[in-house]
């Protein structure tokens, strides 16, 4: 829906929440007409049934104006005596219509004084989960978010099993463009296994100001562009298209911003013709050929533990006198040497053309004859928010997903003639900004080599605290990583671990809590 669209359609609901509340404000010694004006209405109906005036801005919140919603025509129903469990599933089964029905064929009055303490311990219950659900889904939507890590683009940097706070507002929160959804849940509903929203309607995009912008080297954590599964770790049965919003959740690095031309050449990250010097947290990875005597036993207890070798490091014999790792960081590359039995470590580098890689074959089809591969590729523009490049079929395919689908025009080609909104065009002006998000497992990770770049509107959040690290392959308490728990994501030099002090300030907490307690009893 466009600006306009949801303008009408604001304006109808407030006519609609006129007409089935002007003579309830009449009662409540209110003008009828102050139940028609928008925004205004919903400061005097807070002031009718004794609620807070912030609760108004609440209501424009979306996901949590779905949670309000039936609050509010439960507590207008009882602002007019209609408090009997019939009236408030009424309330709720018709969509806060049943006010209609006491508007005009009931002859209520208002109570001024009414009280707002629940009557019933359930009802005491119900109201103190409905206040936590809207205060969890205001933090979980617009300020920080869980989230998992479940694969190894980013090992050694993020490990399979590492929980993460993500903030939202580091770089502005995204209002949801889905309102009509679960709250606190993505896509999918736990155990029903259904979509947890509704497709329409859908919200302009729109984001809060943030107070930084992304860097090159950020972690990031972004809705995976090209998400048209049902579920990304299921086989595909069919085409499924998702709101921006909902595509599944990526995390990946930012290597290039708006702006920037990047390459890549044997595997290194070239920005602007400069090699991209990642900072000392990460630790890319490639794999490697090892070449064995095949006479030497090799210490695969010293590769895997003394290493730090994790799951994705792939290792695998492919002929008696050679060892393949396929995720191993120069640093370890250069111990390898030294591995008695080791004669050489040579690290694989893939030669084009590669099946897969952007922008050769988008949709199944090939579109640009090149020889790119995942470690020799580009250059390519990172394309910004106001700047032009020039159209014509050597360049479209690059910027063909943009155009369309991204930033909504229709497209065509006829002939060696390119139509934008059914016009010629021989150059495109960008309307957001896009990056370029890739993993530091090189040989290991479904990121922009082959889906392309990530626009603006994708940006979810920047991974900010490990709060916990679960290694599955541990035994007991083993299964804690616990040099991992409540460490920072970014930062100079290597990751510290805060648990001990969040350790002390807890306890002081309780402590301080008790004789508080203890205290104020006496």
């Amino acid at each position: 829906m466009t600006l306009f669209q949801w303008f009408i359609f604001f304006l109808v609901i407030q006519i609609i929440h006129g007409l089935g509340t002007w003579k309830l404000y009449e009662k409540a010694g209110r003008k009828s007409m102050e139940a028609f004006i928008p925004v205004y209405n919903s400061i005097i109906l807070m002031k009718i049934i004794n609620r807070p005036t912030w609760w108004t801005v609440l209501l424009f919140f979306p996901v949590i104006n779905l949670i309000l919603f039936p609050v509010v025509w439960v507590e207008t129903l009882r602002s007019f005596g209609k408090n009997t469990s019939t009236d408030t599933f009424l309330a709720i089964a018709t969509f806060g219509l049943y006010i209609y029905y006491v508007n005009y064929t009931q002859n209520v009055s208002y109570i001024e004084n009414r009280s707002l303490i629940a009557t019933t311990k359930t009802g005491d219950t119900v109201s103190s989960l409905l206040f936590a659900i809207v205060v969890a889904t205001l933090v979980h939507t617009y300020l920080i978010q869980p989230f998992t890590i479940p694969s190894s683009s980013l090992e050694k940097s993020l490990l399979i099993g590492d929980f993460l706070f993500v903030s939202k507002i580091n770089y502005g929160a995204r209002t949801p463009m889905t309102p009509v959804a679960a709250p606190m849940v993505h896509d999918t509903l736990p155990l029903l296994n259904i979509k947890s929203y509704l497709k329409w309607p859908q919200l302009p995009y729109f984001r809060f100001p943030g107070f930084e912008k992304i860097k090159n080297n950020d972690i990031v954590v972004f809705n995976w562009p090209a998400d048209t599964l049902f579920n990304m770790y299921k086989p595909a049965d069919k085409r499924y298209d998702k709101p921006r919003d909902k595509k599944t959740n990526y995390v990946k690095r930012c290597v290039g911003i708006p702006g920037d031309s990047l390459s890549v050449k044997n595997g290194i990250v070239f920005i602007n013709g400069k090699e991209l010097i990642l900072p000392e947290r990460a630790k890319p990875q490639y794999s490697y050929n090892v070449a064995i005597d095949g006479k030497t036993p090799i210490d695969f207890e010293f590769l895997l533990n003394d290493m730090k070798v994790t799951d994705g490091a792939g290792f695998k014999t492919e002929a008696r006198d050679t060892l393949f790792i396929q995720a191993m960081t120069f640093e370890n590359a250069e111990r390898m040497k030294n591995v008695p039995g080791v004669t050489a470590v040579t690290r694989v580098v893939r030669k084009g053309p590669e099946d897969g890689i952007f922008p050769d074959f988008q949709d199944g089809k090939p579109s640009v004859t090149n020889n790119w591969s995942c470690d020799n590729f580009g250059p390519i523009y990172i394309p910004q928010q106001g700047k032009k490049v020039a159209l014509n079929k050597k360049t479209l395919p690059f910027y063909n997903k943009i155009i369309s689908e991204y930033e909504g025009n229709s497209l065509k080609v006829v002939g060696n003639d390119i139509y934008i909104n059914d016009k010629i065009a021989t150059s495109y002006t960008f309307q957001q900004n896009y990056y370029w998000m890739m993993g530091d497992n090189r040989h290991n990770s479904l990121d922009a080599r082959y889906f392309g770049y990530t626009p603006e509107d994708h940006i979810v959040g920047k991974p900010i605290f490990i709060w916990m690290s679960w290694d599955t392959h541990g035994k007991g308490f083993g299964k804690i990583r616990w040099e991992r728990l409540f460490t920072t994501v970014s930062g100079e030099g290597q990751p510290q671990s805060y648990f001990k002090i969040f350790l002390i300030l807890l306890i002081a907490y309780f402590v301080g809590d008790y004789f508080w307690k203890k205290r104020k009893s006496n």
